[in-house]
């Protein structure tokens, strides 16, 4: 099945379970927040999407603990817990996601390579950050977030 109907698919489901989510992108640039609303209805689930790409977004958008950034970086576990936690309860909704990673081909640092992403879900009861490296060009990297993200919200 395409991602646009296992997105329609997510969207019907949330609208009967009235489930609202929210996304706090970085290094997707709203690609997930463009797919989520490629389908009609998407308004009634999707809150918002917010593209933190800059730590001064992540910091004053978000409200990403600015130390938090300065001892473990922007692409990290707890930067993207930290997105997903707050765009949740910013925006009152019951899911929200994080998502921090390096696209590439540039941007690499030690211990970070190109295609590290971090990708956090929080919802009341618990926050969990899913860690994975997709070696691939920058679509092909973000059609993958949204990969896992569909798979998480298909699980919910």
């Amino acid at each position: 099945m395409d991602d646009l109907k296992r997105i329609e698919q997510i969207i019907n489901g949330y609208i009967k379970k009235k489930i609202q989510i929210a996304i706090a992108e970085s290094c997707t640039g709203g690609y997930i927040s463009h797919m989520i609303t490629n389908i009609s209805g998407a308004s009634k689930v999707f809150e918002r999407g917010i593209i933190s790409y800059s730590n001064d977004a992540k910091i004053d958008v978000l409200k990403v603990d600015p130390e938090s950034i300065e001892e473990k970086g922007a692409v990290s576990e707890i930067v993207a817990k930290q997105m997903a936690i707050n765009i949740r309860k910013l925006s009152n909704v019951d899911i929200g996601i994080g998502i921090t990673g390096i696209a590439g081909p540039t941007g690499s640092a030690p211990g970070k390579p190109v295609g590290l992403v971090f990708i956090s879900f929080s919802n009341e009861k618990e926050t969990i950050v899913e860690k994975y490296i997709f070696k691939s060009d920058r679509i092909n990297f973000k059609k993958k977030v949204l990969e896992k993200i569909l798979l998480y919200l298909e699980k919910y």
